[in-house]
């Protein structure tokens, strides 16, 4: 499976999330219910993943922590706020070089439509 099937499947997810609960919840909630949908969808996934960080060639233990990554290939990063901002597209650019990653999909459900919610973010794809 591609980085861009995997993605419709969690676009497709988002969008069925979104017109049940609408905006407005915790990040939690909608991570919680997202990882329902993809296992419903078939697809394995990690959550919470902590990623660790190369530095002076010596491996640090964690650099961040992954809300979700889809069939080791799409790393979704949840959002429940009222604005995205620049920080939130360079964290996950970060988060995809780090590793090595080739799609990245942001997703903002505090939103009237989520199609405006959702950010993808490419690495060398």
């Amino acid at each position: 499976m591609t980085e861009n099937d995997i993605s419709a499947i969690i676009v497709d997810s988002c969008l069925k999330i979104h017109t049940s609960l609408g905006p407005g919840l915790l990040e939690s909630v909608y991570e919680e219910v997202l990882c329902y949908e993809l296992r419903k969808n078939g697809l394995k996934f990690e959550r919470q993943k902590p990623i660790g960080v190369f530095y002076d060639s010596v491996k640090m233990d964690i650099g961040f922590i992954a809300d979700i990554i889809a069939e080791e290939k799409v790393i979704i990063e949840i959002k429940s706020i009222e604005t995205v901002k620049a920080v939130h597209h360079k964290q996950l650019i970060t988060y995809l070089k780090l590793t090595d990653k080739k799609l990245g999909l942001l997703v903002n459900f505090n939103v009237n439509l989520i199609k405006d919610g959702i950010k993808r973010i490419v690495n060398n794809l």
